[in-house]
């Protein structure tokens, strides 16, 4: 049987535990099976660079990861992936910033990655190449005589062309991708802004599978929607909504209910939006004060960026507003924190919430949304105010849908998802439920590794309702 070989720009080593536990090592948890091997950044800074390649391994999976110098990781990562490649996919043309030397920098690191896996692959091994970070590694692993099969699957949006040839250098980008053998996107929408894409800059035309050829290599663009697992997060609820921590929330808000947000801290989260419309929703419905308090959890990321700097700062301005118009002594309308919090505790919190506010500018897919109804009681769910530009939309149309742009429909989203009947949120929840229970980590993983194994096969089609 064929080894897979995980590729990613971060490898979640095995001392990682917790909040530190990122979407995608939970994703690939049962692809991950003894003798497998994750290969990537160690996240750490030397002199040396990728000289020498560490190995740990843990329930007979390897973790091998490599260093990256100081320079490499400010071109690699934070100025190109992060400063260009990032807000270019999130469709956000005026925060991006690109530098040919990063570009440079950026194809440089793909290619120490490369070389650096090489001497560790054998020759039937299947490769999966994850994110934006890593466009180029299967053009660099061809360019030293790997033959293997390799995929590559985006966590991002990807855009149409009239936004993605704004980048320079984008054609080059373009070609890198077409040296996989599998492309795979989380939404239709995505699949064919990428196809639309090769079609329009290189020429190509796809059939009606996603397949085409160019220069002779056979490549397929897959729809492969990401999920969880949905019984196991159920049950993570049950217990820590009965924990420590979700009783001191409980305690804390006194007769008055959850509302919650999970996010990192990006522009792309659409966190200004959201909490604007917070303060619009106690405004134009004073019924609901006292009655709810909203928590948002936003993590720390890229604190290198001047313009997350600038986010922070706009978030504390909006919360200290908030909070000075609308508090009472013994009632907070808005709760923000910035550290990261673990899984099992934010199920616990998820259980407790009457509403979840899932409102990203342009998002991938985002699991919060799928983890948010996964962790509701049966008998009573709390109501899901989901993105339409979310990844998830395309699949969780029973959510309540709002335009992340407007905090007026998202504030009227909150009244009528807290004003909401018993008898609408269950069957609203239900229909949410079977399509998070159906569409899988297990599954995601599953259809795209047997789609890189045969390509000619057709994709196990998953459950999907577009959104007008």
């Amino acid at each position: 049987m064929p080894r897979l070989v995980v590729v990613s720009n971060r490898v979640p080593l095995p001392s990682e535990r917790g909040a530190k536990a990122g979407g995608l090592a939970i994703a690939l948890a049962d692809a991950l099976q003894p003798g497998s091997v994750w290969f990537g950044w160690s996240g750490r800074r030397s002199v040396r660079g990728s000289a020498t390649t560490h190995i740990q391994r843990s329930d007979g999976i390897t973790y091998a990861t490599i260093d990256l110098t100081e320079a490499d990781y400010h071109s690699f990562y934070v100025n190109f992936s992060n400063g260009a490649l990032w807000p270019l996919l999130h469709f956000r043309l005026g925060l991006l910033d690109f530098k040919s030397e990063d570009y440079d920098g950026y194809r440089s690191v793909n290619r120490q990655f490369a070389a650096s896996l090489l001497p560790l692959l054998r020759p039937d091994d299947v490769i999966w190449v994850h994110d934006y970070h890593m466009i180029p590694m299967a053009a660099e692993l061809r360019a030293v005589g790997v033959t293997n099969k390799i995929g590559f699957f985006l966590h991002t949006p990807f855009v149409p062309p009239s936004i993605f040839n704004a980048l320079p250098r984008s054609a080059e980008l373009l070609n890198a991708l077409c040296a996989y053998d599998v492309v795979g996107f989380h939404t239709r929408t995505y699949c064919t802004a990428f196809l639309d894409c090769v079609a329009e800059n290189l020429g190509v035309h796809a059939d009606k599978d996603g397949r085409f050829v160019i220069r002779g290599h056979s490549v397929r663009a897959i729809v492969d929607p990401i999920g969880i697992n949905a019984d196991e997060f159920s049950k993570r609820a049950v217990e820590a909504a009965r924990g420590s921590d979700a009783r001191l929330l409980r305690e804390s808000l006194g007769k008055g209910g959850l509302a919650i947000g999970v996010d990192r801290l990006d522009y792309s989260k659409g966190l200004i939006n959201r909490f604007e419309a917070i303060g619009r929703f106690f405004a134009n419905y004073p019924q609901h004060r006292r009655e709810v308090s909203f928590l948002q959890i936003a993590a720390r990321s890229r604190e290198e960026s001047g313009s997350y700097a600038r986010l922070r700062r706009e978030l504390d301005r909006i919360v200290g507003d908030t909070n000075g118009r609308y508090s009472e002594f013994d009632w907070t309308p808005l709760r923000y924190m910035t550290r990261a919090v673990k899984r099992d505790t934010l199920a616990g919190f998820f259980r407790l919430s009457r509403l979840a506010l899932v409102t990203p500018l342009r998002d991938g897919m985002n699991l919060v949304a799928k983890e948010y109804v996964a962790a509701q009681d049966a008998n009573d769910p709390g109501v899901l105010i989901l993105s339409r530009f979310a990844g998830a939309a395309e699949e969780m149309s029973e959510a309540l849908i709002v335009n992340p742009y407007d905090s007026d429909e998202i504030a009227e989203a909150m009244h009528i998802g807290l004003s909401m009947d018993l008898e609408e949120r269950q069957e609203r929840w239900r229909s949410l439920h079977k399509k998070v229970s159906v569409n899988t980590a297990e599954r995601f993983c599953s259809v795209f590794l047997k789609l890189l194994a045969h390509p000619e096969t057709h994709p196990e089609r998953p459950s999907l309702r577009a959104i007008s």
